[in-house]
């Protein structure tokens, strides 16, 4: 009895290390565990040190064989590029986890602790940990390199527009930045008469062409030229070009429509003003207050120009102003625009205040003037009008002035304006001492019609101090709801801001490109981010 409780309490039999000769545990290679790694280094052929190729103008990794792909640091797609670029090795032995150790952002190393499995001597498995240290080399991708070149691209818009004044191109800006369709461009020309954009691919191109086509009335033709063949592979390399052109109305243009086109708009008067140009040509005729809209399509079957340069505006006071509340609408008329008041008013122009001489007419801006007010307007009366459908009307249906807008102290204006724009970076040529004054007029266009705010990002300019919407002449202005805070986001050198959305992420990298790999988590204890820049 006293035997057997003897070897029921005894503890598992050991052995000698058959090279040290240290007790150890019963193995299958009955060495023990300092001995058999110092024979067997399962981690030999596997690349200690490896470099990986990095864009510094994209931030994007090069991954083989030719492409390119972004990643964040310590992320799990860039913790799978680097066991891609081992996975040859990797595939002989048995991946048990994977994860980043911590360097500095701008060290330009990488390290990736593995942990391993493999099988040894008579069926043992051993298992160890190693640091594999990857060094990012720059290196600039082939979309950089083209861009860098300047002179390289497959794709040209041309974006014309055969008008005098700006008004639609100063639109079509802020259009394009509050959409971000320039983040494909690879640069951007302003010329005396249009803009130039050009692409590194054809499909972004066409994409801009569309996008035009729907903001603003245009057409487009669309051309290409060979550059390049080969006979063997059947591959052409073309240059494409796209010849865009907007319609040559602005706003505050004085129009004649044809008669036809007069008729199927709801019997309106051929004289009309332009009160915008968004989508489509918005009219308004200011003897009835008639509205009506002219889209791309149909000013193309029945084009009509503008009756007056922009510089001839002339200045007129408002020598007496009544409303007309009773009018009289024609059999088959149009919509009647509720936000302008039908007006008979008698002006004068400012250099005649010398003389008695005074002109009739009805304007649509009946609720802005009274007696005493500035108006900006065109003296058709005294003006050479070289058009064909003007000398086809009876000269009686001519009025003899077109009144505009409203007059305000523009110095005064600029020096309350809280708010500004943004502007599109470009090459500029041959720039007109003139654009200035147009830029002015646009940001004068953006207060008084609240229409074409609603399309563009306003921001406020927090150098200005913050006054009334409305100044002491009554010039409108616009609010402060309706502005945007011209946010930066920035961050210092060790990228803590971008790194503090990340920390607590369980990040999971799955390499199972090779034999023999499994899936483990990688859970980095620090993630480096790069800062961005919200507008």
């Amino acid at each position: 009895m006293e035997y057997m409780t003897e070897s029921t309490n005894r503890s598992p039999g050991h052995i000698l290390c058959c090279e040290c000769g240290v007790p150890i545990s019963p193995n299958p290679a009955n060495i023990c565990v300092a001995c058999l790694r110092s024979k067997v280094d399962i981690s030999q052929g596997i690349p200690k040190q490896v470099s990986i190729s990095f864009c510094k103008q994209c931030q994007r990794y090069f991954q083989p064989p030719g492409t390119w792909i972004q990643c964040a640091l310590e992320s799990r797609e860039l913790l799978a590029l680097c066991l891609k670029k081992i996975k040859a090795p990797l595939s002989k032995v048995r991946l048990v986890d994977a994860g980043f150790v911590w360097t500095e952002p701008h060290s330009k190393r990488l390290k990736v602790k593995l942990t391993i499995q493999k099988e040894v001597m008579n069926g043992a498995i051993l298992q160890q940990v190693f640091v594999v240290d990857y060094v990012v080399q720059s290196q600039m991708c082939g979309d950089c390199h083209r861009v860098e070149a300047k002179d390289f691209w497959k794709a040209v818009i041309q974006v014309r527009q055969k008008t005098l004044h700006k008004k639609t191109f100063y639109y079509l800006e802020q259009l394009i930045l509050k959409y971000g369709m320039h983040q494909n461009t690879l640069r951007i020309k302003e010329i005396h008469d249009g803009l130039d954009f050009y692409y590194s691919s054809k499909q972004h191109a066409q994409k801009m062409v569309e996008f035009l086509q729907c903001t603003v009335p245009c057409r487009y033709k669309a051309s290409q030229r060979l550059i390049s063949q080969d006979i063997h592979s059947n591959t052409y390399n073309y240059k494409s070009t796209f010849s865009v052109e907007i319609v040559p109305i602005c706003k505050d243009n004085v129009v004649c429509l044809s008669s036809k086109l007069a008729q199927s708009l709801g019997n309106m008067n051929q004289i009309c003003v332009c009160i915008r140009v968004t989508s489509a040509i918005h009219l308004i005729d200011p003897n009835t207050l008639q509205v009506a809209d002219v889209d791309g399509s149909t000013f193309w079957s029945h084009p009509f120009n503008s009756l007056c340069h922009p510089k001839q505006l002339e200045e007129f006071i408002v020598m007496d102003c009544s409303i007309v509340r009773n009018i009289k609408r024609s059999a088959g008329a149009g919509m009647i625009s509720k936000k302008h008041t039908l007006g008979e008013v008698w002006v004068q122009k400012t250099s005649e205040m010398n003389t008695d001489k005074q002109y009739f007419c009805r304007t649509h801006l009946g609720h802005l003037l009274n007696p005493g007010d500035l108006v900006l307007g065109f003296d058709l009366a005294n003006c050479n009008l070289n058009d064909e459908h003007v000398n086809k009307m009876n000269s009686d249906r001519v009025p003899d002035v077109v009144l505009i807008k409203k007059s305000y102290d523009r110095t005064k204006r600029q020096r309350r304006r809280n708010w500004k724009l943004k502007e599109l970076e470009r090459e500029r040529e041959n720039m007109d001492t003139d654009d200035e004054r147009q830029y002015q007029d646009f940001l004068e266009d953006l207060e008084e019609d609240e229409t074409i705010r609603k399309n563009v990002n306003i921001y406020r300019d927090s150098t200005i101090p913050v006054e009334s919407d409305t100044d002491d002449e009554g010039a409108p202005r616009i609010s402060l709801a309706e502005m945007l805070e011209d946010l930066h986001i920035s961050q210092d050198a060790t990228g803590e801001e971008a790194r503090s959305g990340f920390e607590a992420a369980d990040l999971e990298s799955k390499v199972t490109d090779g034999p023999g790999t499994v899936a483990h988590s990688c859970k980095p204890s620090t993630l480096g981010g790069q800062g961005g820049r919200i507008p």
